[in-house]
């Protein structure tokens, strides 16, 4: 796909009339954080990308609703004996971005390792390598705050996984570069019983106050806090200014406050979907009596709930309509900006090409081998929305026996759509695992036998070959089914239904796969020529 404008044929939250709907951003987006740009009208978003690379997606809109990927601030994660393998759930949790002095910054805390920060002056272009700002182990969910007078202040959430400690806030302040702190934290907050699993903070100030917004009460049932103190280490006085009410959006909470140019107040906070991920609201901000009520409230009340439809942000004109790319020509020497790796990217797992395809290679799978879970180099999109179809064409090339590559839908548990090589024919097949992250095995239905659409005809690495479309449909309730064609016209539903189900941390994600048994052999490939989203 061109980069360029692209409209999405599946979720699209502009209205054209002025209004949108939720979420503006259908896909999971967790744990989002904005920021206003240098222009003061440009407006940019990063989000938790766990053990997926690369990482920290950085998005860039005009207007708050529509949105398109522009790129990542994260090459790799290190070390690498820890990502360079499918470290499922470990890595980048939930950023913050900020822009200050001319450069812009996000900070994240990788619950294992510490508190790192990148930063740039082009959120488009090169970031610089991390810096790791604090070291050591549950500290997550950080964010910055340059003070008028140039100092710089951090605060953090605690991984009770990691540290045994949790539902509590820590500041403390960094040298004015923000490369490394200088104080030892202080608890600013702890949440106990009431305000239990208090996380993701956000740090601002405003109207002479120490801002801190952060979510409480879990991921799918939570709610949204804001607290206020004269002084960055407290102590802080705290309000619930979001909860779900009587709407149907669970746990409005963890997202960023953004100021338009126009003097407008928004929230961009995210929506546990399931097996959809956490994907991206925005809701309106009034001051009443002083504090941040977000969503719609009654007059005068303090706590807001989330909005469906709502008017655009007034940020003085009227923008095109662009969401996140989805499809995919392959047609280009650059990576697609919405694919991501479950490791970090090693140049066998595959390469961009001039000839209008994407050579994806198989790769060797474990002497242990159990199921997918195990598998670094699968090449994985975001679900867009809650009902879509997928139709890619490949060519797939097995040069030994087992290899095999197709369409999947990954998370804890997966389906796969899939051609292998069994002796000279393939199999089409489809491969199914409940519970993967719980080391479970795959099963394995064999759904038809299928004919290679060619041969070499030289004994040099011999090879058989198919071309064939795959096709996967997923409709309301996470419920995805397969279709495969020989000629792209015709189409033969296969398979079982799948329930879908959600990775570790993050969302269900599709894409492509190419494996091959353990052992030793010359590698097989699968030409991905295009995928396309629709409806």
């Amino acid at each position: 796909m061109a980069w360029g404008q692209y409209r999405s044929s599946v979720w699209c939250p502009d209205n054209g009339d002025g209004t949108y709907t939720n979420p503006v951003i259908n896909a999971d987006y967790s744990d989002p954080d904005v920021c206003v740009g240098a222009s003061g009208t440009d407006f940019y978003l990063t989000a938790s990308s766990f053990n997926c690379v690369p990482g920290l997606p950085i998005l860039h809109s005009k207007d708050l609703v529509n949105w398109k990927i522009i790129g990542h601030a994260l090459k790799e994660l290190t070390p690498h004996e820890e990502f360079d393998k499918a470290s499922h759930g470990n890595g980048v949790w939930a950023p913050s971005i900020r822009y200050h002095n001319g450069e812009y910054y996000i900070y994240w805390g990788d619950p294992d390792y510490g508190i790192y920060m990148v930063k740039t002056k082009d959120p488009a272009g090169e970031w610089d390598k991390p810096v790791l700002v604090v070291a050591g182990q549950g500290m997550i969910d950080s964010t910055p705050l340059w003070d008028d007078d140039g100092r710089c202040y951090l605060v953090n959430g605690w991984a009770g996984s990691r540290s045994g400690m949790k539902s509590m806030l820590s500041v403390r302040e960094l040298s004015a570069d923000g490369t490394r702190a200088i104080t030892n934290p202080v608890m600013v907050y702890d949440g106990g019983n009431e305000n239990r699993t208090v996380e993701g903070p956000k740090f601002y100030k405003h109207d002479g106050w120490y801002w801190i917004m952060a979510p409480a009460g879990g991921v799918p049932t939570g709610w949204q806090l804001a607290m206020r103190s004269k002084s960055p280490f407290g102590p802080y006085e705290c309000k619930t200014v979001m909860a779900q009410g009587k709407t149907d959006i669970n746990g409005p909470h963890q997202g960023g406050w953004i100021r338009t140019a126009q003097g407008e107040d928004w929230f961009m906070n995210f929506q546990d979907k399931g097996p959809y991920g956490r994907v991206v609201h925005l809701n309106p901000v009034n001051w009443v009596k002083g504090w941040p009520v977000m969503g719609v409230a009654k007059k005068g009340a303090l706590c807001g709930e989330p909005v469906t439809t709502y008017k655009k942000p007034n940020v003085g004109k009227t923008y095109p309509i662009e969401n996140p790319v989805e499809s995919d020509e392959f047609n280009s020497v650059e990576f697609g900006k919405q694919w991501q790796w479950h490791a970090n990217y090693q140049q066998y797992f595959g390469q961009t090409t001039p000839y209008g395809y994407y050579r994806m290679y198989t790769h060797r799978l474990s002497e242990k081998y159990v199921n997918l879970w195990e598998a670094p180099n699968l090449l994985l999109q975001k679900t867009p929305a809650d009902a879509f179809t997928a139709t890619a064409k490949i060519n797939f090339a097995a040069k030994q026996e087992g290899q095999f590559g197709g369409l999947i839908m990954m998370g804890r548990s997966y389906s796969a759509l899939v051609v292998k090589k069994v002796g000279e024919v393939f199999q089409l097949q489809q491969l199914i695992c409940n519970k993967a992250d719980g080391n479970k095995p795959e099963t394995v239905k064999v759904l038809a036998e299928l004919k290679p659409t060619s041969k070499d005809k030289v004994n040099y690495d011999p090879a058989i070959y198919i071309d064939i479309y795959l096709r996967l449909t997923v409709k309301e309730g996470a419920k995805m089914t397969f279709a495969y064609s020989k000629d792209g016209k015709k189409f033969t539903d296969v398979g079982e239904e799948f329930q879908m189900r959600e990775g570790k941390w993050i969302g269900a994600k599709f894409g492509f796969l190419a494996e091959e048994p353990a052992g030793k052999g010359v590698r097989g490939y699968m030409d991905i020529d295009w995928i396309r989203v629709t409806k």
